[in-house]
């Protein structure tokens, strides 16, 4: 964390790959039980007053053959420098990348020596750690802090499997993971080749990345999603992002988990149309797959169950906080004056008795989620025989009632709506500008609003969008099945 540092540009970093002289020689008997150099904690003295091992490669080469590299000896740092750019005005957290393949050679240093341990006269050991002090990358560079998951919510260790490092930015609310499914390397890899694999399906030729493409923000960019047979749904693909903080899923809310939420559009005779015990029977049979489970959940056996928890966990991955506005919010960027304009129409009320002329969206898209997580009716003309989330609750005040999505990569997710009537942002926003189709069930905050309308100007309309834009989160729509 390049925290503490003078508020000005660096160019570089530099770093020793060990300690110092002095402290390699000292008594290792001194350190408190939980400092990284206590004999216990760091794993690497090499005993008595002999000093400590600075870096340790070892590994098997080939089927049975072992390899052991001891570098040590202060007398010779590993003295590493990498070009890289960033303030210290603010956080930073720099995240490095080191190639063992270089240090190794691809294979020519094992076939040389099988071992190496510092010693006077040992001739590799130098070679060894000036390479090493070339084999570190920079990978990232980060510039928020990031909640302490693993702290703040309690998650359980994981059964099987390497803990996920999922970063969550501290500007968004704290989230709880389930503490019955903890993240992992394994499973969150496992999720994702489940995600893009069209085997879930029918007819093997649809899968989940089908209907929710990372480059549409995980939506398809149709009105209304068309299933294996050629059926077309009623409802829109929602976006998958920040899945994390909901507690209810799809349009009405129908599904209380993610887990839950994962199996119903394999199942769903207008999506991918397949029995789960059919999914279980083709994944059985592929080669890798039995593996994979087993490194997930420590065992071959593969279940509807474990599909469903290793979709959640790489669901759960799927977290977008890296937009402009995002970065404007830390210091990174600057909103332009158009979007800045946007921005105060978004947030102020509509009140005129009040001298309030805003766009009042904030009441439903607030906060750093831009959404409430409830069930509104929007004002939308009804159509055909879609009651909303009524259908769930079988309360008729829920009549016409949707899920408030996420305006994070709004312009990415057209067409709008549940059932995807408005093409385009500015259909979307002539809609809120009024007149809306008011009925007892519609929205309080919107329907406080004269029946005229808001009176947005065409320079309102367009700052709004300008705006809504800076919300584009383009690293998030990098995500691919191949990370």
């Amino acid at each position: 964390m390049a925290d503490g540092l003078p508020a000005e540009d660096f160019q570089a970093i530099r770093f020793r790959v060990g300690v110092d002289a002095a402290t390699d020689k000292s008594d290792p008997a001194i350190w408190p039980p939980e400092h990284p150099l206590h004999p216990d904690v760091c794993g690497l003295h090499w005993g008595w007053q002999s000093g400590y091992v600075f870096l340790a490669i070892e590994g098997h080469w080939g089927k049975a053959n072992g390899f052991s590299y001891h570098l040590a000896g202060a007398e010779k740092p590993m003295l590493v420098e990498l070009p890289i750019r960033f303030s210290g005005a603010r956080s930073t957290t720099v995240r490095l990348g080191m190639d063992i393949a270089h240090v190794l050679g691809t294979g020519e240093v094992v076939r040389e020596a099988t071992s190496t341990h510092s010693r006077d006269g040992d001739t590799l050991a130098p070679i060894l750690k000036e390479r090493v002090a070339r084999s570190f990358r920079v990978n990232k560079v980060d510039t928020d802090f990031y909640q302490p998951l693993v702290a703040a919510n309690s998650i359980k260790a994981p059964a099987s499997g390497l803990p996920f490092a999922l970063n969550i930015s501290e500007r968004l609310p704290k989230v709880n993971l389930p503490d019955d499914n903890p993240l992992t390397v394994e499973g969150v890899a496992l999720g994702r080749r489940l995600f893009h694999d069209s085997r879930l399906s029918k007819n093997n030729a649809q899968s989940c990345a089908t209907c929710h493409d990372s480059a549409k923000a995980f939506t398809d960019g149709r009105a209304k999603s068309i299933g294996v047979d050629g059926d077309r749904g009623r409802r829109n693909a929602m976006p998958l992002m920040n899945l994390a903080w909901m507690k209810e899923f799809f349009w009405d809310g129908r599904a209380k988990s993610l887990r839950e939420q994962v199996l119903m559009p394999i199942q769903d005779a207008h999506e991918m149309n397949e029995k789960l015990e059919a999914v279980v029977a083709k994944l059985a049979r592929d080669r890798d797959y039995p593996a994979q489970f087993n490194a997930a959940f420590g065992t071959t056996n593969i279940t509807s169950d474990r599909i469903a928890l290793a979709l959640e966990q790489f669901l759960l991955t799927l977290v977008s906080q890296e937009s402009k506005f995002d970065r404007a919010a830390r210091k990174l960027d600057t909103l332009t004056p158009q979007e800045q304009r946007g921005l105060q129409l978004f947030i102020t009320e509509h009140d005129p008795a009040r001298g309030l002329r805003g766009a009042d969206c904030f009441h439903c898209h607030g906060g750093n989620l831009f959404s409430n997580h409830q069930f509104m009716n929007n004002g939308l003309a009804p159509r055909a025989t879609d009651a909303g989330r009524m259908e769930v609750t079988g309360t008729e005040s829920d009549r016409a009632k949707f899920k408030v999505p996420s305006l994070r990569n709004i312009a990415l997710t057209a067409p709008y709506m549940h059932d995807g009537r408005f093409a385009t942002l500015e259909e979307v926003i002539d809609h809120y500008n009024g007149p809306l189709h008011r009925t007892r069930n519609l929205d309080p905050n919107l329907a406080k609003h004269p029946e005229s309308g808001l009176g947005l100007s065409t320079e309102d309309k367009a700052a709004l969008i300008a705006f809504l834009k800076t919300l584009t989160d383009e690293p998030f729509t990098q995500i691919s099945k191949n990370q």
